[in-house]
């Protein structure tokens, strides 16, 4: 892989003359965008700025077909079976919301989560636990914080009606054993939904060998325009759903008193849609299968051997996750005990222009559980370079000299 040709793909990483070029490495939270992808999105409003689906002229024909194509290579991206198993949502969020209010939870029904789930699946079933009556129930992971396979195995009882997990942690990188976890959930009779935000952009995805029922993606953190996402599902689940949200577009018509409503995915996708969006997550999908999943995984963990081994022994620094950088993806994450990890992040900014990320990155609970204030979050992709990772390695040596 060429890494020095990829990056002039990625305007952000070739400022002009005079200007300083940004070491991003908060790509866990938001990836940049191909000029593939920027120019996917500029050429439908410049040149086809209509409705898809509703019109019949040369434009709103030629969104349609876009848009359209945009559906198959998302369905070729996963595996899926067929086209109408891809909905589009905004994000990962969306299609989590949409399963959990489609799919007719009753009271006392368990959903299984993991220990360390992104906000967006968890407090979707906290509202449906107080709406409801609907159980939760957590898996506790490993000390290391990998998955608890055992653990999650004694999780498992006739009462568990969805398994809903992260199928890698934003929080460190770590990922599940995805086809055991969805195997055993079958076995006992359960539905599994998988949280993909972090996953589809780091390597390849098959649910069809899976065997998944649900699967949740956002475009932003793979290339793809912000407010972009898809969810997912067998077909013969989704037409047993209910919509979540209705209107414009669900339906195949209506009365005063009643309406017939679409098949899927056309009854999830109400209103108008982002078309600039979903045509540029169309070209973001393509450039991905351009770069190809071996490439982009052994540049990932070049990166994370590099910075792994420069930092783990600065004095009070932890490393949140397992110690060997083949668990942890593209993530490094950790905290220096007695010091803010905002104050980190600013100093690498304001010293070195590196971008990462500061908080408890929307897993509030993990860090209270713990009793953690928060971390510092460098996360890396397969356009960043190995001069990169050192210049963040030697930023941080000299910051927790200074602090």
């Amino acid at each position: 892989m060429d890494i020095q040709k990829i990056r002039r793909d990625f305007p952000l990483l070739h400022n002009g003359a005079g200007q300083k070029t940004i070491t991003y490495l908060d790509n866990a939270c938001q990836s940049l965008r191909p000029s593939s992808v920027i120019e996917a999105i500029n050429q439908y409003y410049a040149q086809s700025s209509a409705c898809s689906g509703r019109s019949m002229h040369r434009l709103a024909a030629e969104v349609t077909r876009s848009c359209d194509q945009s559906r198959s290579a998302a369905a070729k991206f996963l595996n899926a079976g067929r086209k109408e198993e891809i909905v589009f949502t905004r994000n990962t969020t969306e299609g989590i919301n949409l399963v959990a209010n489609s799919l007719n939870l009753q009271k006392d029904d368990v959903v299984l989560l993991s220990d360390k789930e992104h906000n967006s699946n968890l407090i979707p079933w906290q509202v449906l636990s107080r709406k409801k009556g609907i159980a939760i129930r957590v898996i506790p992971s490993h000390p290391d914080n990998t998955f608890d396979l055992e653990a999650y195995e004694k999780c498992l009882d006739n009462k568990v009606r969805l398994v809903s997990l992260g199928s890698t942690s934003n929080l460190d990188g770590t990922s599940l054993p995805a086809a055991e976890v969805v195997k055993k959930a079958h076995q006992n009779g359960s539905l599994v939904l998988l949280d993909a935000a972090q996953a589809a952009p780091h390597y390849k995805i098959d649910v069809k060998a899976l065997g998944v029922d649900f699967l949740a993606l956002s475009g932003h953190k793979m290339l793809g325009p912000s407010g972009t996402g898809i969810l997912y599902g067998k077909y013969a689940l989704l037409d047993q759903l209910d919509p979540f949200l209705v209107g414009g577009d669900t339906v195949a018509s209506s009365t005063y008193d009643s309406c017939e409503y679409l098949p899927p995915p056309e009854k999830f996708e109400a209103g108008l849609q982002d078309y600039a969006g979903i045509i540029g997550l169309g070209a973001a999908f393509q450039y991905l299968q351009n770069v190809g999943w071996n490439a982009i995984q052994k540049q990932e963990l070049l990166l994370n051997e590099c910075i792994t081994s420069g930092i783990r022994n600065l004095p009070q620094l932890k490393i949140i996750g397992p110690a060997d950088p083949k668990l942890r993806g593209g993530i490094v994450s950790f905290y220096i005990e007695g010091i803010d990890s905002h104050r980190i992040a600013l100093m690498l900014d304001q010293m070195a222009n590196i971008a990462v990320r500061s908080g408890q990155h929307c897993v509030h609970s993990w860090f209270n559980a713990h009793q953690i204030k928060g971390s510092v979050r460098a996360s890396v992709y397969f356009y960043n370079t190995i001069e990169e990772a050192t210049l963040f390695v030697t930023s941080l040596q000299k910051i927790r000299k200074v602090l």
